[in-house]
């Protein structure tokens, strides 16, 4: 992109802001961001990291992050070192996460280790360091297992069967044993249909990969199946374990993929258990789950308290604390006589079944009955089993969120204890993954438009599948040498439910280039600015808080948001066809993720985190026919049978994984990077009539929501790999598209996805004009202004700034430069301002710039988007909610992206 200086671009021009209206602030908007969630600072040294969240993490676990470079500043081999807050050496691993086009490093991966202090903002600095000491992650890699030693821990990985994790030892003791994972699925949904059968499956290791062998971080990668006892295998999984030097601890990254029958395998539980070897006395064994706000929930398995006769307030005391009780010549005499006949609990359960409740219980041993110990809100998932000589502790993040939950306790008055984490629980209802609705007599395809025309489903018979729909969910596991404080627990809970995250300052991913020159800094300079930085604001709080007052929690569910409200329910519309789950239309990801890079605001990393979890996942088919593509918005994230690249493109991923570098993540852009062979069997717009057709080529591809999806897979690739097989694929579709006669307006061509001549286009459409309001609204707009900085093709950027100035441009200007208006109509004009201001930025033109601020500040010419809300309470709505009828996340998602590129681009041109 031509890079001029802000100070002197347009400035002499002024443009009236006639349009500002609809973002005024007015009585009872939202107050000013809290300091937690407050712009990060831009640092005097730009190399100082941050811990995302506040403060260096009270435990630490170990640390990854990935950083950014300018282009042609490192090279390949350049090696780095770690510096702690004040000046001091760490031990640090490091590895390449993408590459510029020179070859020079883009984006690297780091890995701190466990339980050094960081202090507030560590450094990592280009250039060998001071050696370091400490301890080491090493793997030994046998025939039949793998073992990793973090210095403190030394866990045994079998290479096959059922075991994930076949023992981890402390101090030469075993701590934990026999990890696998585990299912139960019904056959029916529910006894309304007659007697239930029930099934229990166990995981069958596939294979081991050593993915990294330390000295600083250790990844092993477990694939498989589960298989019952009949021998049935299905539920591919793919499990990492992650280890670090000097921890205690290690990450459990746990994915499957759904590849049962609808119709007849109801998922009911899904987990990870693990046995605890128990050598204390009962009474001074512990159970530990933590509750809200730093509470926590502790007994041992023979309680000491409470009793008709004292045992002494030293046993009482060592007993709550977690401590080995005093010598039994210290207690009470009756107590000691007679402690055999306290009961010793033995099974345990803390079940999350809803976003808004917990219940503890517990019961002696199978045979006699639960009693109910304990009731709650929201628990964060974690708990710990174990004695004054060691334990587990455990946790599943995002436990209430993703409800239902349940951990299990089992036979802790045994010699083991077992323990289980459900991510999904089996206390709950069966999962029922069946299509919502019969099919409404849609038979015909003129039927299937009645449909679209009035619920805005696209319906086709046998789309709505769940095969091949995946989830992934975050372990934390502790191998203790002996039951922790109760403050330590405490500790460990809120770092299962927010893992400490180091990151870079905005200026710094700024400053590097990356991500395209889209964005810029908030600045509010000027009134205009402010008013602007304060509607970006409120919108994210926005949606931040319809989460919690909508409840957008579940299994499936938790990370998305919905599409289009219903004023007159003052809901949702959650039930109405293809306004429903919003499964990233129109690219809220993308807002996100530049409102992030712009701003570090940890509640908004958060808030994308856990969309990307979710839409990475359960919106994209991980097996099956529809592999590689996602699903586009409706009632079930699955239901809608529009399956497309633009959904399961890696533009809406790749701002997680170079920010993280989560290798769950890079397999799922890796996994799509062969979406483009599904655009013949599977067409996005095979019920269009008058669609051009692919000719002799073995597929039809349009140049927007296809391509432009395409090139977001390819472009990571080759930055990921520095292949350049990936380069020319792209090279080709950018000449294919340049030599159209009307570039991109010629709407889709013939395509080849593979073989010799992959990603070329072929001109089907002869001199026919085409354009589509969604073809740059699914991250093309984002991607290309990439493209064509990496790739020097000055006919393909022609073709991309006529496309940017004309599709927003009057109808003569059109049909001047086209022959023809283009026709793709005035919708979605704001979100393309950002089109029209790009184009501007590129040609220095003063009269397009004011021509992409009109655009964009025509916003609201009815002035009804003020920035408050209303509460509506009472019989109109089941809750008190405070809305904003006027908020749709097309819109928000668009006007965001426009806002924030159109003061990086034409900012210059926008005054008061």
């Amino acid at each position: 992109m031509t890079d001029f200086s802000r100070r002197h671009f347009f400035k002499t021009a002024t443009l009236p802001i006639g349009g500002l209206a609809g973002l005024a602030t007015t009585a009872g908007a939202a107050p000013a961001p809290t300091p937690a969630a407050a712009t990060v600072a831009v640092p005097d040294d730009l190399l100082a990291l941050h811990w995302l969240d506040g403060a260096a993490p009270a435990l630490p676990l170990g640390a990854t992050l990935g950083l950014p470079w300018p282009r042609g500043q490192h090279r390949k081999d350049q090696p780095f070192h770690a510096l702690d807050a004040k000046g001091s050496p760490l031990p640090l691993q490091t590895w390449p996460l993408a590459y510029w086009p020179d070859g020079s490093l883009k984006w690297t991966a780091h890995a701190l280790p466990a339980g050094v202090d960081t202090g507030a903002q560590p450094r990592i600095r280009p250039g060998k360091g001071p050696g370091t000491g400490g301890a080491r992650a090493t793997v030994r890699e046998e025939a039949d297992f793998v073992e990793v030693d973090t210095g403190v821990i030394r866990a045994r990985l079998p290479r096959q069967g059922a075991q994930l994790i076949h023992s981890i030892l402390r101090d030469g003791r075993e701590v934990l044993g026999s990890c696998t994972l585990v299912a139960q699925t019904d056959d029916k949904p529910d006894a309304e249909q007659g007697p239930v059968t029930q099934t229990a499956f166990q995981s069958r290791i596939a294979k081991l990969s050593v993915e990294q062998a330390g000295p600083v971080r250790a990844v092993v990668k477990v694939d498989g199946q589960h298989r019952s006892a009949a021998g049935r295998e299905w539920l591919p999984f793919s499990v990492r374990l992650y280890f670090y030097a000097g921890a205690e601890s290690l990450r459990v990254m746990h994915s499957f993929v759904f590849d049962g029958d609808d119709q007849k395998d109801f998922l009911r539980g899904i987990g990870l258990r693990f046995d605890v070897p128990l050598r204390d006395e009962l009474y001074d064994r512990h159970v530990r789950f933590a509750g809200e706000a730093g509470g926590l929930w502790a007994e041992g398995v023979r309680n000491l308290t409470g009793l008709r006769r004292e045992p002494g307030a030293a046993v009482r005391e060592a007993q709550l604390a977690g401590r080995a009780s005093p010598p039994l010549a210290q207690w009470g005499a009756q107590v000691r006589k007679l402690q055999h006949r306290i009961p010793a609990w033995g099974d345990y359960t803390l079940s999350q079944l809803s976003a808004d409740g917990f219940q503890i219980k517990k019961r002696t041993k199978p045979g006699h009955g639960w009693i109910p110990a304990a009731f709650g809100k929201r628990a964060p998932g974690s708990g710990y089993i174990g004695g004054a000589t060691g334990g587990v502790a455990f946790g599943l993040r995002d436990f209430w969120q993703r409800h239902p939950t349940q951990l299990d306790i089992r036979n802790a008055h045994t010699d083991a204890a077992q323990v289980t984490l459900w991510m999904h629980a089996p206390e709950a209802p069966a999962m029922d993954l069946r299509f919502y609705h019969d099919g409404l007599g849609m038979e015909t395809h003129e039927q299937e438009l009645e449909g679209l025309e009035i619920t805005y489903e696209d319906y086709e018979k046998g789309f709505g599948t769940p095969v091949g729909i995946a989830r992934s969910s975050e372990i934390t596991l502790w191998a203790l040498a002996a039951t922790p404080s109760r403050e330590r627990l405490v500790q460990m809970a809120a770092a299962v439910q927010t893992p400490p995250q180091l990151a870079a300052h905005p200026a710094r991913y700024l400053q590097a280039g990356v991500f395209g020159k889209l964005w810029s800094l908030p600045d509010r300079s000027t009134p205009t600015r402010v008013q602007i930085e304060d509607r970006l604001d409120f919108l994210f709080d926005f949606y931040k808080k319809e989460v919690e007052q909508r409840h957008w929690y579940g299994f499936w569910d938790y990370g998305d948001i919905r599409h289009t409200y219903d004023s007159d329910r003052h809901e949702w519309r959650y039930d109405v066809g293809g306004y429903a789950w919003d499964n990233s239309e129109l690219s809220p990801d993308l807002w996100l993720w530049y409102a992030y890079l712009r701003s570090g605001r940890a509640d908004i990393f958060r808030f994308a985190e856990a969309m990307v979890r979710h839409t990475s996942e359960v919106d994209i088919y991980h097996a099956g026919r529809f592999q590689g593509l996602g699903t586009r918005h409706n009632v079930q994230h699955w239901g809608c049978s529009a399956k497309q690249a633009r959904i399961s493109t890696s533009a809406y991923r790749r701002f997680y994984y170079y920010l993280t570098a989560d290798e769950r993540v890079g397999d799922v852009m890796r996994e799509v990077l062969n979406a483009d062979e599904k655009m013949d069997a599977v067409d996005p717009v095979r019920k269009i009539a008058g669609r051009v057709d692919k000719g002799p080529w073995p597929a039809r591809i349009g140049f927007g929501t296809d391509w432009g999806s395409v090139v977001a897979n390819v472009l990571t690739e080759w930055e990921r790999t520095g292949d350049k097989r990936w380069r020319d694929k792209l090279l080709r579709g950018m000449k294919g598209i340049a030599a159209m006669p009307h570039g991109f307006f010629t709407g889709s061509g013939g395509y080849e996805p593979t073989g010799p001549n992959e990603g070329a286009f072929h001109n089907v459409s002869g001199d026919k004009l085409s354009a589509s309001h969604l073809s740059a609204v699914f991250g093309a707009v984002e991607v290309m202004a990439e493209l064509v900085e990496l790739i020097d093709e000055p006919a393909f950027k022609q073709a991309w700034l006529q496309y940017c100035e004309l599709y927003n441009a009057p109808k003569d200007q059109q049909a001047k430069a086209l022959g023809a208006p283009h026709g793709g109509g005035t919708v979605l004009s704001v979100g393309h301002s950002r089109l029209s201001a790009y184009a501007a930025r590129q040609k220095q033109d003063k009269a397009l710039a004011q021509r992409a601020w009109r655009e964009f500040l025509a916003d609201d010419p009815r002035g009804v988007k003020t920035l408050k809300t209303t509460r509506i309470a009472g019989p109109l709505a089941l809750n008190p909610v405070d809305e904003a009828p006027w908020i749709s996340t097309n819109d928000t998602a668009q006007w965001g992206l426009a806002a924030i590129q159109n003061l990086a681009l034409i900012g210059d041109q926008l005054t008061d």
